[in-house]
Order: structure tokens, then C-alpha cells, then sequence
């Protein structure tokens, strides 16, 4: 490998803003979901303030599958999105199947965040500003991955 071959290559490895916001964001949702599931499994009370409705949302017939919380999956998922996006920067080999799964799996966090928001506002009518934030982070992960995606498209 040529001197110049080996300096392009290690610059394509170098994180871009677009991946360290995914990262923030993931981990930001990563935080809400984990909080969230901690106040679901303990009965304790979301600390919403006077913003929003927390507990009429929590407390709801929507805050489960199966007797898990949703926000435990939320915590999984966004475990799989930290994950995929390390894939993404650390094994070049790999780069491309891996954006390609955070696509997948933001895509189906961002579509299963609208029917949630679709509960929340039409069905319970009360918001989570926890969850209305975790709903902002994956779908802007999405929108990030899109871009990165299109990125590497237009460097092929």
C-alpha cells in the first residue's frame, strides 16, 4: 500500500460530526429509555414536572409487551444502535453493512416512536416529554444515517 493510499485511508476512518451526533443522540436516548424503564420496573414517578403527563403514559396499557417496558426495548435498541455505529468507525471492512443496520433499525425505532406518539396524543391524550424526546433522538439518528449513507454513495 502506497504512502497516499494509507493516509486516504486512515482519514476515512476518522469520525465525522454527522457519527459523534449519532453517538450523543443514542446515547442521550439511551438515557431517557434507561431512566424511563428504572421508574416503569421500581413504581416510582417520572420526574416531569409541569411539563407533560408521565404517569398517565407510563401507567398506560401501551407501556408494555408482553410485561416488559417499552422503554427496556427503547434501552436495547439504542444499545444496538451504540454498537453498529462503533461497528461503522472501527471496522472499516464492515462500514457499510453496519450503517446499513442503524438505517434498519432507526427506521423501525422511528416508525414504532409515531404510533407511540400516535397513542400518546389521539388515545391517552397526555404527553411524555421523556418519550417525545427519545422519539426526536432515533429519528434523528435516522436522518444522520441517511446522510452518511448518501455520503458514502456519492464517494463510491
Amino acid at each position: 500500500m502506497t504512502r497516499s493510499a494509507k493516509s486516504t485511508d486512515s482519514a476515512s476512518r476518522r469520525p465525522t460530526w454527522n457519527w459523534w451526533l449519532s453517538i450523543g443522540l443514542s446515547l442521550l436516548g439511551l438515557g431517557v429509555s434507561v431512566y424511563l424503564t428504572w421508574v416503569k420496573l421500581t413504581g416510582n414517578t417520572a420526574s416531569c414536572g409541569t411539563v407533560g403527563d408521565c404517569e398517565s403514559v407510563n401507567n398506560s396499557r401501551f407501556a408494555e409487551i408482553g410485561g416488559v417496558p417499552i422503554a427496556l426495548f427503547g434501552a436495547l435498541s439504542y444499545l444496538v444502535l451504540l454498537a453498529l455505529l462503533l461497528i461503522e468507525h472501527r471496522r472499516p471492512p464492515a462500514a457499510e453493512t453496519a450503517r446499513l443496520m442503524v438505517f434498519g433499525v432507526s427506521l423501525i425505532g422511528t416508525l414504532y416512536s409515531a404510533y407511540l406518539t400516535y397513542l400518546e396524543v389521539a388515545v391517552l391524550k397526555a404527553i411524555c416529554p421523556y418519550c417525545v424526546a427519545s422519539a426526536v433522538a432515533v429519528t434523528a439518528v435516522l436522518i444522520l444515517c441517511v446522510l452518511r449513507l448518501r455520503s458514502a454513495d456519492a464517494d463510491a
